[in-house]
């Protein structure tokens, strides 16, 4: 068993696996009259021709302690984005490939997202305090969009 170090969530150390969505430090201007602000392309959902984006809420609940990492997917045909839609912290474990030693963990503020570009190595969602919901962009369409790996060694989150 291997333990990861948890990382604080930055644009900079999230690059090499897509973008981290969050207002801090985004482009902004006003609209409606100046009563609204709208945060400007924060990501851009990607997909293959044959498929489309779409809009979904993913609910997920709390794992046992220590958190267990025992496998990862990825999505070869488009991006994946989840923003949550409450203020909680929740974790984020990625790789370059889907080796043990290549494992990363940053914690998320409730105010962060992230999308995963295509074909990048992540664990599903984890939650830490509660059942918490998500705003979820994704691909839908045809083919095989979904790979997932299981790792030996295993890897533990410990908080």
């Amino acid at each position: 068993m291997i333990r990861l170090a948890v990382e604080p969530l930055t644009r900079q150390a999230f690059a090499p696996f897509g973008a981290v969505l969050q207002t801090d430090g985004a482009a902004h201007y006003p609209i409606n009259q100046g009563n609204t602000t709208r945060y400007h392309a924060l990501a851009e959902a990607e997909t293959d021709p044959a498929g489309r984006a779409i809009l979904s809420i993913f609910r997920g609940v709390p794992r046992p302690t220590p958190i267990s990492i025992t496998m990862l997917e990825r999505h070869p045909l488009g991006s994946q984005a989840f923003m949550p839609l409450s203020d909680e912290e929740w974790l984020i474990v990625v790789a370059d490939r889907p080796k043990t030693e290549s494992l990363r963990c940053f914690r998320a503020t409730g105010g962060q997202g992230v999308q995963y570009a295509t074909n990048v190595w992540h664990h599903p969602l984890l939650v830490l305090a509660r059942a918490q919901n998500f705003l979820v962009v994704d691909r839908d369409g045809p083919g095989e969009n979904l790979e997932e790996v299981f790792l030996d060694p295993q890897a533990e989150i410990v908080l």
